[in-house]
């Protein structure tokens, strides 16, 4: 009679838990290896907007691990990747998909610490909000062994909408393509992060590859002080210098730093396909890896946050930063706002998204009366995490703004709005509009959401309830800190800033290459 291997079994109540801890983990613990090299990168910055936002997303995050509350309002589509070993038996009544579907319902519904859903059930017509951020993409693989080993990840709207493919010819160059492709994504990817590239299989394949290379470790100084020992490092080595060499900077504003790695992922492809994939990761660069053995749920120990370091409020006050009264906005002071000032905002803010901004766009249409009365006052593109405790807002960061351009001439037309707030670049009709309008766009920091929100001081509804995070809010802040990122008369700082820095960088290698 043949040995049989024992089974080990899983409780499927011990996987439901590890996948609901696991999200409350990374949705206020950065992995410690992009603080690191973010950490680095903040020394070496000599572009002063960019170290600034590199600064607030260092802060954000201490303050976020401190007080366990999210890195940023976005808390992320779930992906989940689960090696399954054949020797393993999981004991429950519902399938394996179910069980982490429940625990990503537990840990969205975490009284304690609440996270922002943001799956919608109907892609195309109703989009209704799921309303605990189910189902999560789960990805198995049956392999060896008496285990399941897991990768849990949180994936942001902003990157995730970044994510490209393309097919080349078996010839072309896969560098060229990235880097030019990455040129024109703009940044509402929030860099400083990661570019994650697939190479070979099929279509679907591909960006698989990229997806699940994404959560390996950062260790690209590590790679470059040995040398690449294969193609695919050398690959990565290179992307890694020509992206950066294309000065876009943290959250686009021009800098030395807009990926702290590049992943690259290989597999064999047909003879006459070349399938690539590029997936950027965000600043939040949410991820951890836990296997379970049939001994109980995984337990996952804070990090040391010595390895934070200590950013403080003061060292991220540029000089020459204007102060602004929400409350008395006039065209005359909106319009001497220049690109790339620092302004600190107080007083009575407005919020809106884009769902509200359709809604808005409806009623003007329809020659109805607005809820709102905009003229004079300042908008923020924002759909903040539920409160807790004690806090006004949850995490409270922007959402990409080009979302938005859509509509921002027939909204700036018909409401006398005063200026935005968003995150990354905007439009050429959007621009069209905000100098037609004489109505500037400023910048909050992508990554800060839990730093911003503390600069809000109360938040009450105002207008349309039904669409939860979407709603109108009124906020009151103090010294809330923007970038003018488009001026009244159209100078962009997400234009000007990468230009100017693709140019220093590039002036730096031919010096280096000549010796001077």
């Amino acid at each position: 009679m043949r040995n049989r291997r024992a089974h080990t079994v899983i409780s499927g109540k011990d996987i439901t838990e590890s996948v609901a801890d696991a999200l409350q983990y990374i949705s206020y613990y950065h992995p410690p290896d992009y603080i690191r090299y973010l950490s680095q990168a903040y020394r070496r910055e000599k572009s002063a907007p960019a170290r600034n936002a590199i600064g607030q997303i260092l802060l954000n995050s201490r303050m976020a691990a401190f007080g366990r509350r999210p890195i940023c309002q976005d808390t992320g589509l779930v992906v989940v990747f689960a090696k399954v070993g054949m020797s393993v038996r999981i004991a429950a009544d519902v399938s394996f998909v179910k069980l982490i579907n429940e625990g990503v319902r537990r840990a969205y519904l975490d009284p304690d610490n609440p996270l922002r859903p943001s799956v919608v059930a109907d892609p195309l017509e109703g989009r209704t909000n799921t309303r605990d951020n189910t189902p999560a993409i789960v990805h198995v693989e049956l392999v060896a062994g008496n285990t399941i080993e897991f990768t849990v990840a949180a994936k942001g709207g902003g990157s995730e909408n970044k994510a490209r493919f393309t097919t080349l010819n078996p010839g072309d160059s896969v560098a060229d393509w990235v880097v030019e492709t990455v040129a024109g994504l703009g940044s509402g990817w929030c860099p400083p992060g990661m570019i994650s590239v697939g190479i070979g299989g099929s279509s679907e394949k591909a960006m698989l590859l990229a997806k699940e290379a994404m959560n390996e470790p950062i260790d690209i100084a590590e790679l470059a002080a040995r040398g690449a020992s294969s193609l695919e490092e050398a690959l990565r080595l290179e992307l890694y210098e020509r992206i950066n060499a294309l000065g876009i900077g943290a959250q686009g504003l021009g800098g030395l730093t807009t990926v702290v790695d590049v992943k690259v992922a290989t597999y064999p492809t047909h003879a006459a396909s070349k399938p690539v994939a590029l997936i950027p990761q965000c600043a939040a660069n949410r991820h951890i890896g836990f296997a379970l053995d049939g001994s109980g749920a995984a337990r996952f120990e804070p990090p040391d946050l010595s390895q934070w370091p200590e950013v403080g409020p003061e060292e991220l006050r540029p000089k020459g930063v204007r102060r602004v009264n929400l409350d008395a906005l006039t065209k005359d002071e909106v319009t001497q706002w220049r690109c790339g000032q620092t302004l600190l905002l107080s007083g009575k803010l407005l919020t809106g998204r884009d769902v509200a901004h359709k809604r808005l766009c409806e009623l003007i249409e329809a020659g109805r009366p607005l809820p709102v009365n905009f003229a004079g006052r300042m908008i923020y593109y924002v759909g903040p995490v539920r409160a807790v405790g004690d806090e006004v807002v949850g995490p409270a960061g922007p959402t990409t703004s080009s979302r938005m351009d859509a509509f921002t001439d027939s909204v700036l037309a018909a409401t006398g709005l005063a200026a935005m707030i968003g995150k990354a670049e905007r439009g050429p009709a959007a621009i069209e509009s905000i100098i037609k309008h004489q109505t500037p766009y400023m910048v909050a920091v992508g990554g800060a959401a839990y730093l911003i929100s503390k600069s809000i001081k109360s938040a009450r509804l105002i207008a349309f309830e039904d669409l939860g995070m979407e709603a109108i809010h009124e906020f009151e802040v103090q010294d809330m800190p923007v970038i003018v990122a488009v001026d009244a008369f159209g100078s962009s700082i997400h234009s000007s800033g990468p230009a100017e820095w693709r140019k220093r960088m590039a002036a730096d290698s031919i010096a280096r290459s000549i010796g001077v």
